[in-house]
């Protein structure tokens, strides 16, 4: 592995990443790339879906810090927004360039997979963050929440609080264009803790439009993307309650999502009796909840995955210690917490106030 480091030392190619529009930034030991001489000269690169979202913003900051920790040298990257595969490809042939030890990603697509496979066939080890790719094993491993756990816990929450009363579902989700593993995961999961029969848990929006949940009836109003973003959130809401102007269930694949949800109930005068439900436990979210914008979210940790990311690989350039995935799963699991100050028999939870500590941490 430290050899085939050395001989993978090459120019930066920064013209090229500026033209693909990518957001980069350097910190830690400049000494250079990952020669593995001793605890000198780890170079490592992470590369978020974008640098806008609080997630990865968070994200990336805890990566400057365990690199300052560690000594290690971090190329940061993004792509221009979420979605954006051919900045994220950019971003992975400039860290092979380098001759970077490896590569922390949150993968914005499948079209980053043959990016991927190259980066490993030339010696970087490759952690992705967040977002397992599909396959899992397109990266030497994933340190991530259980996201289809986070989904089903803010399922089974909604459930309870519906005391079975009929169900009308707006399911607003990240892509319609694209299968990302963190969007599927958590759609399905919130229909699973939901108690509705779900088709492939691949696949979002097969399932059968109407049926029974685990209190009551439901009917599933609307599958829209929201590319995760606020004015995303707004306009997949609007298109629901156009479609359906009786929703009393929202979910919502990241907050900045169900902030613009909320916004176009609000235009419509329908927040009364509506929950809304998420995933991050941002430190914003958290605040969501605790204003009743939204009613639960299931809280994730991403400085820990960039940290624990940036630590590891180090330990492979100079040693050859390799991370382990969590028992029973193909990644390595970042724990997750729901958040609601409307606890539910049966659905462990932390309030909001629990939550404003530990937010992202």
């Amino acid at each position: 592995m430290i050899q085939r480091i050395g001989r993978r030392r090459a120019a930066l190619l920064v013209a090229a990443a500026a033209a693909t529009g990518m957001v980069v930034s350097g910190c830690g030991d400049s000494s250079g790339g990952g020669s593995g001489d001793g605890d000198k000269s780890v170079a490592v690169s992470l590369i978020t879906k974008n640098s806008t979202n609080p997630f990865f913003v968070t994200m990336q900051q805890g990566a400057k810090k365990a690199a300052e920790a560690e000594g290690v040298k971090l190329t940061v990257a993004a792509g221009k927004e979420d979605g954006d595969e051919a900045g994220q490809v950019q971003a992975i042939e400039d860290a092979i360039a380098r001759g970077d030890a490896g590569i922390l990603i949150t993968p914005n697509g499948p079209g980053v997979n043959p990016a991927i496979k190259k980066a490993r066939d030339a010696g970087l080890y490759v952690i992705a963050l967040d977002t397992p790719p599909d396959p899992a094993n397109t990266v030497d491993i994933t340190f991530a929440t259980d996201n289809f756990k986070a989904g089903e816990l803010i399922g089974k929450w909604t459930a309870t609080q519906l005391a079975g009363k009929p169900a009308t579902i707006a399911l607003l989700d990240l892509f319609n264009d694209k299968v990302v593993s963190v969007d599927y995961n958590r759609d399905q999961g919130f229909l699973t803790g939901m108690g509705i029969d779900t088709a492939d848990q691949k696949k979002n929006g097969d399932e059968a439009k109407t049926g029974s949940y685990s209190g009551g009836s439901y009917t599933i109003a609307c599958n829209e993307p929201t590319n995760g973003a606020e004015d995303g959130g707004r306009t997949a809401m609007e298109n629901c309650l156009t479609k359906n102007p009786d929703i009393n269930v929202v979910y919502t694949i990241n907050e900045p999502a169900a902030v613009g949800a909320h916004k176009a109930l609000q235009a419509a005068g329908k927040t009364q009796g509506v929950l809304v439900v998420s995933v991050d436990g941002g430190c914003d979210g958290v605040r969501q909840v605790k204003d009743g914008v939204i009613g639960a979210t299931s809280q994730q940790y991403p400085l820990k995955m960039a940290e624990l990311g940036v630590q590891a690989i180090k330990k492979i350039a100079n040693d050859g210690e390799k991370p382990k995935v969590s028992e029973g799963l193909d990644f390595f699991d970042t724990g997750v917490s729901l958040v609601t100050d409307k606890a539910a028999t049966g659905v462990e939870s932390i309030t909001s106030a629990d939550g404003a500590q530990r937010c992202w941490g």
